[in-house]
This record gives structure tokens, C-alpha cells and sequence, in this order.
């Protein structure tokens, strides 16, 4: 039988911090249940810290149900208050979308996201000025590759590209009496 539900305290469990600011322990909800189009995690973020960084996807919509806790989401240059029952919509685009939530309360933020889980998906990180992208659901190694804005643009389309093979094969063809 295919799994349908997950149970929070049954269910995996990872948890991640980097430098003085970010801090979270997160509970995969629906890939245990079963889940394939739309991810679900239960976020839970210590006061005085925010999850992830200040990010936007290009294809994936993000949701956030805020359970219990006080905090802010920023959003584009903008930063609002959060609390307990507020429901969140992040839609795909530029950085005009990006968005963080940040404990700013004296107990944990916690919150329900879910999202879309489109692959390939691209993320901006204006904070940080980078770029990454996902060619699958995150599950294999190597399938993340971050790149920082300013070497954007630096190859062009055409660079490496001398058609050695093609001219190779097309020999080849030629001289075995075969049309390419």
C-alpha cells in the first residue's frame, strides 16, 4: 500500500545552522506521505534567528502557514509582521519576489510550508548575489549548482564550440558511402 499521511513525530527530521543568524530544525511531511507535486515540511525556527536565506524561485510557489510564533517575512524590499494563523503566498519571479521569515519573537516560529516541486528550478539570493539551480528533487548529490552573479554572462553561446565533432562525423559518413 502507496503511504498517504505522516505523522510529525514519526517523520524525518533534519536540522542546519549557519554563522550567527540562521537556525532551523525541519520535519519532512510529504514525501513520507506519499507526495510528489507539492513538497511539505513543519519549519521550526529559534528566536533571534531566520531558516534560509533571503531567496526567490523562478518556477516553484511557496506557501507558509505560521502555527505559533511571532516574527517578520520580508518580501521584495518590504518587511511585515507575522503571527500565529498567518498564511503566506510567494509566487514565482525576480527578486521583486524574494522573501525570508525571521524570528524576531521570544518562542520558536513555527511554521507549514509547502510548495510546488518543479525541476529544473532556478533561486536567486540578492542577499548574497547568487544564483542557483536544481536539476532534480534534491535527492542526489550534485544536483545543485550555485553560481555568483557577477561571472553571469562572462561565456558566451558560442565559446568552445568548434565543430571538431561534427566535422568529424560528417567525415565519417562521407567516407563509408553513408549520408549523414
Amino acid at each position: 500500500m502507496t503511504a498517504f499521511s505522516a505523522n510529525v513525530a514519526d517523520a524525518p527530521r533534519q536540522a542546519g545552522s549557519h554563522a550567527a543568524a540562521f537556525k532551523y530544525s525541519m520535519t519532512e511531511l510529504a514525501g513520507p506521505a506519499g507526495g510528489r507535486a507539492i513538497g511539505a515540511n513543519l519549519t521550526r525556527v529559534p528566536p533571534g534567528m531566520a531558516a534560509f536565506p533571503f531567496h526567490h524561485h523562478h518556477a516553484n510557489e511557496e506557501h507558509f502557514f505560521v502555527l505559533s510564533g511571532r516574527g517578520v517575512v520580508r518580501v521584495g524590499q518590504a518587511v511585515h509582521a507575522i503571527k500565529a494563523h498567518d498564511y503566506l503566498v510567494h509566487l514565482p519571479g525576480g527578486p521583486e519576489c524574494a522573501h525570508q521569515l525571521i524570528n524576531t519573537g521570544e518562542e520558536d516560529l513555527v511554521y507549514l510550508a509547502i510548495s510546488t516541486r518543479i525541476v529544473p528550478e532556478v533561486v536567486g539570493y540578492p542577499d548574497s548575489g547568487k544564483t542557483g539551480v536544481r536539476t532534480d528533487d534534491g535527492t542526489t548529490g550534485g544536483s545543485r549548482f550555485l553560481i555568483r552573479d557577477e561571472t553571469r554572462n562572462t561565456a558566451a553561446y558560442w565559446d568552445g564550440e568548434d565543430g571538431r565533432r561534427v566535422q568529424e562525423i560528417i567525415a565519417a559518413g562521407t567516407s563509408a558511402g553513408r549520408s549523414p
